[in-house]
C-alpha cells in the first residue's frame, strides 16, 4: 500500500480545524505535524520554474513552503495594486494566487508572511519609497498616516489569501504578524505594540483565521517583538539549544519553531569573499533543532535572485549594498542544482518526520550551457540616453531634492535607478564642485558629457569623491577654458537599508542633504532627470549606433544579440566590465560590479525565447567589446576555513 499524499493524510474529507500550536506540538486537523518547511519567494524566481523549485522542495521530505510578501512590488505607485494583471516590470512574477495554488498541486502547506515589512534583504525591506515623500510619516508605527497606507494594502491583499486558508480548502495555515520586530530597538525604545494590535486587527477584519506568530531571535529581542498570546518563533544561525531555552520561558506553553534557520547568509558587494556555511556545520545545527525537538523553516531553501534594482543593503557598520545573486548558500541553489546540503537535508529530515508521506521522485536539473561570446554591435552614448528620457521623467526645481520627492508618477516620486541634477554652469580653468552631506548613494559627474570623477577601481576609491561614506565631499574640475559649461550629476540609488532600528530607515536616495556649491556659492534652478530604465523605456530605446562604446568617456549603453534555438539556463560572464546593469529582453537582470565578489549574472532559460535574444548593458564606466557566457556560476572567492 502506497503512503498518502499530505492532504490526503491531514485533510482526507472533513477539516475540522487548522494548525494549533499545543504544549506537547503542533497539530493540524487535530493530528500531529512537526513542520518541515522551507523559504522560497515566488518574487525571486521566474514563474516559469515555480513548478520545479516546489517539487524539488517537496521531494527533500519539506511539508510547507513559505513566502514574504514584497509591498513595494504589489502596490508600485500609491494606490495602484499589481497582484499579476498589471503591465508592469515585475507583473509576471506577482501572481501570489498562482504561486500558492501551484504549493497546493505540489503537495506542500503554505506559511505567508504578508508584511508589511518583510526585511528579506529586499529593497527598503519591501516597503514602498513613495511612503517617503510622505510628510512625518512614521515608518513601522500606529502612526495613523502609516497605517492609513497599511490599511489600504492589506485591503487588497489579505482578501486574496483568504480563500487559501486550511480551513476554506485551500493551503495555508499560518499567517506572520510584521516581521521581527523586536529588532527595531534602539536606546531603551519600546516596540510599539499598538501597532502590532493594529496588523493583527486588519488579519481578522479581513478573514484570517489560520495559526498568527511573530518572529525575533529569542537571545537579542526576547518577547519585545510579540503580542500575548501569539506564538513566538525564533530566528538564528547557531546555538539552537541556547534560543530554545528562552524561548521556552518566554511560552511555556506553546511548541518550539525555528522560524528562520540560517542555512547560509548573503552578500555584499564589495566584500572580498563570498559567504557559505559549511555543510558539516549545517548539519550539526540542524540535528540539534530536531532533536530538541523543534518544528523548523529553513531561510533560505531556495534563494533565487534580486532581479532588477530590488537589493537591499545593511548598514552593520557603513552602507553595504546586497549583491543581485541571493543563491544564500541555501540547499537548492541560485539556478535550483541540487547541493550537498540538500542530500544531506533528505537524510536529517528522513529519520524526524514521524508521519510518513508520498514524495516525489527528485526531478532532473535543469540544463546549463555556455552560450558562444558574442560581440557588441551597437551602443549608445550618454547624449543619446539623455536625448530619450520622456518630458514627464523630468522636473525644474529650485534646489536639488531626494528622487522619492521628485513630483513624478503621480506624486509617488522615483523608486529606483539613477537620478540625474543637471545644470548650464560657469566654470574656470580649475572649479571647486562640492556636494553637502553624502551622496545617497554613488555619483558620477560630467562635463559636457565627459566623466570627470574617477572610475571604481579599487576599494580605496569608495573612500572618495563619489561615493556614499564621504561627507561633504568635493571634486576638482578642471577645463581646457572658462567659461559656459553643461554639469551633470548622475547619483545612483544602489539599494535601500532592508534592516535596523528605525533610524536606519530614513532611505531617501539621490542629493537630498543640502545644495550643490560652485566655487563655494550655492548652485539653484536644476534640471532634475529621473532615469529609472523600466521595460517599457529600454524597449523604445532607438538611434543605436554600430560598433562598440570602447571610445567614450561616460555611462553607455552596449547592445548584443545572442541568437539560439533551445533557451538553457546560462550565466552571463561580466569579466572586462566594470560597474552597471544587464537587460535581456528588457527585463533587468540586476546589477554587477567588477569588485565582487560575485562576477556572473543568473540568466535562467524562461527570459530567454527561441530566435533573437537582445541583451543591453548599461556600463558606468569601462565597457567591453564583447559578451561571454557560462555554464556555472561564479559568485566569488570562499575563505579557506569554510571549505
Amino acid at each position: 500500500m502506497s503512503l498518502p499524499t499530505l492532504y490526503e493524510y491531514y485533510a482526507p474529507h472533513v477539516i475540522a480545524s487548522g494548525l494549533i500550536a499545543k504544549k506537547d506540538g503542533f497539530y493540524l486537523n487535530n493530528k500531529e505535524i512537526t513542520l518541515h518547511s522551507g523559504a522560497m519567494h515566488y518574487f525571486r524566481v521566474p514563474p516559469g520554474y515555480w513548478r520545479d523549485r516546489l517539487r524539488k522542495m517537496r521531494a527533500a521530505g519539506l511539508n510547507a513552503v513559505e513566502t514574504y510578501v514584497p509591498w513595494n512590488l504589489h502596490e508600485p505607485q500609491r494606490d495602484v495594486f499589481d497582484f499579476g494583471d498589471a503591465d508592469n516590470d515585475f507583473s509576471g512574477f506577482l501572481n501570489i494566487v498562482k504561486y500558492i495554488q501551484l504549493a497546493r498541486e505540489e503537495d506542500l502547506f503554505v506559511i505567508v508572511r504578508p508584511g508589511p515589512y518583510i526585511c528579506a534583504e529586499w529593497d527598503f525591506g519591501g516597503l514602498p519609497s513613495w511612503l517617503l515623500n510622505e510628510k512625518d510619516l512614521k515608518l513601522r508605527t500606529s502612526d495613523p498616516k502609516y497605517m492609513k497606507r497599511v490599511t489600504d494594502y492589506f485591503n487588497q491583499l489579505l482578501p486574496l489569501l483568504t480563500p487559501l486558508q486550511f480551513t476554506k480548502g485551500g493551503p495555508i495555515i499560518a499567517f506572520q504578524i510584521e516581521n521581527e520586530y523586536g529588532s527595531i530597538m534602539e536606546d531603551g525604545t519600546i516596540p510599539d505594540l499598538e501597532y502590532l494590535k493594529a496588523l493583527k486587527d486588519l488579519f481578522v477584519k479581513n478573514n484570517l483565521v489560520e495559526l498568527f506568530f511573530t518572529s525575533d531571535t529569542p537571545s537579542l529581542h526576547g518577547s519585545a517583538g510579540s503580542l500575548p498570546g501569539i506564538l513566538q518563533t525564533a530566528n538564528f544561525k547557531q546555538e539552537p539549544e541556547r534560543e530554545f531555552m528562552l524561548l521556552k520561558e518566554l511560552q511555556p506553553d506553546k511548541p518550539l519553531m525555528v522560524m528562520e534557520y540560517w542555512t547560509g547568509w548573503f552578500d555584499h558587494w564589495l566584500e572580498e569573499y563570498h559567504n557559505t556555511e559549511p555543510p558539516q556545520v549545517y548539519c550539526d545545527v540542524l540535528e540539534r533543532i530536531l532533536k530538541f525537538p523543534s518544528s523548523v523553516n529553513f531561510y533560505m531553501f531556495h534563494g533565487g535572485t534580486n532581479f532588477g534594482f530590488m537589493n537591499g543593503a545593511n548598514v552593520f557598520t557603513d552602507y553595504q549594498p546586497d549583491v543581485t545573486s541571493y543563491d544564500y548558500d541555501a540547499p537548492l541553489s541560485e539556478a535550483g542544482d541540487y547541493t550537498e546540503k540538500y542530500y544531506k537535508t533528505i537524510e536529517i529530515l528522513a529519520r524526524y518526520q514521524k508521519v510518513k508521506t508520498r514524495l516525489p521522485e527528485l526531478p532532473a536539473e535543469t540544463q546549463k550551457v555556455a552560450y558562444p561570446t558574442m560581440k557588441v554591435v551597437a551602443y549608445l552614448t550618454y547624449r543619446d540616453i539623455l536625448n530619450q528620457i520622456s518630458a514627464d521623467a523630468k522636473v525644474t526645481l529650485p534646489d536639488v531634492v531626494s528622487m522619492e520627492n521628485l513630483p513624478i508618477n503621480n506624486g509617488s516620486g522615483q523608486s529606483y535607478g539613477y537620478v540625474i541634477y543637471k545644470k548650464r554652469v560657469p566654470l574656470r580653468k580649475e572649479s571647486s564642485l562640492k556636494i553637502s552631506g553624502h551622496i545617497h548613494d554613488t555619483a558620477m559627474v560630467l562635463v559636457d558629457g565627459i566623466l570627470k570623477t574617477k572610475p571604481l577601481k579599487s576599494l580605496d576609491d569608495i573612500s572618495g569623491f563619489g561615493y556614499w561614506s564621504t561627507e561633504n565631499p568635493e571634486l576638482i574640475l578642471k577645463s581646457e577654458s572658462a567659461g559656459e559649461h553643461d554639469l551633470d550629476i548622475i547619483v545612483e540609488n544602489w539599494g535601500r537599508v532592508n534592516f535596523g532600528v528605525l533610524s536606519d530607515f530614513d532611505q531617501r536616495k539621490g542629493l537630498r542633504d543640502g545644495p550643490v556649491l560652485l566655487d563655494d556659492k550655492a548652485l539653484s534652478n536644476w534640471e532634475i532627470c529621473a532615469l529609472e530604465i523600466n521595460k517599457k523605456w529600454v524597449n523604445s530605446l532607438s538611434g543605436w549606433k554600430q560598433g562598440n562604446a570602447l571610445e567614450e568617456k561616460g555611462p553607455t549603453f552596449s547592445k548584443v544579440i545572442l541568437c539560439i534555438t533551445k533557451a538553457q539556463d546560462t550565466f552571463i560572464d561580466l569579466t572586462g566590465w566594470s560597474k552597471g546593469i544587464v537587460f535581456i529582453n528588457g527585463f533587468n537582470l540586476g546589477r554587477y560590479c567588477h569588485l565582487g565578489p560575485p562576477q556572473t549574472l543568473y540568466l535562467p532559460a524562461p527570459l530567454l525565447k527561441i530566435g533573437e535574444n537582445e541583451i543591453i548593458i548599461f556600463e558606468h564606466f569601462k565597457p567591453n567589446s564583447s559578451l561571454s557566457f557560462l555554464d556555472h556560476p561564479v559568485l566569488g572567492p570562499v575563505k579557506a576555513s569554510a571549505l
